[in-house]
C-alpha cells in the first residue's frame, strides 16, 4: 500500500508543492486505521496555507484514489 500512496504522491501531488517552492515525504501508513502521515517541507513546511494544502489536495486526491486511505496528516 505505501508504494501505491508514494506512486500517487509522485505524479500527482509533488509536482504541484515542487511548482511553490515545496515538498512533501511519506512518513507512514497505518492500514488499521487508514492513516497516512507526510511529513511537509521546504516552502510547505511553515506556510500558513499548508493545513488547506493538506486537506484540500492532499488528503482529496489520495482519498479519491485509494479507498483505504481514511485521513492524511502532517507530523
Amino acid at each position: 500500500m505505501k508504494e501505491k500512496i508514494e506512486k500517487i504522491i509522485e505524479e500527482k501531488i509533488r509536482p504541484y508543492l515542487e511548482a511553490d517552492g515545496g515538498g512533501i515525504e511519506l512518513v507512514d501508513f497505518d492500514e488499521t486505521s487508514g492513516e497516512v502521515r507526510v511529513r511537509l517541507q521546504g516552502a510547505c513546511a511553515g506556510c500558513p496555507g499548508a493545513q488547506m494544502t493538506m486537506s484540500m489536495g492532499v488528503e482529496a486526491v489520495l482519498k479519491e484514489e485509494l479507498t483505504e486511505v481514511k485521513r492524511v496528516v502532517a507530523i
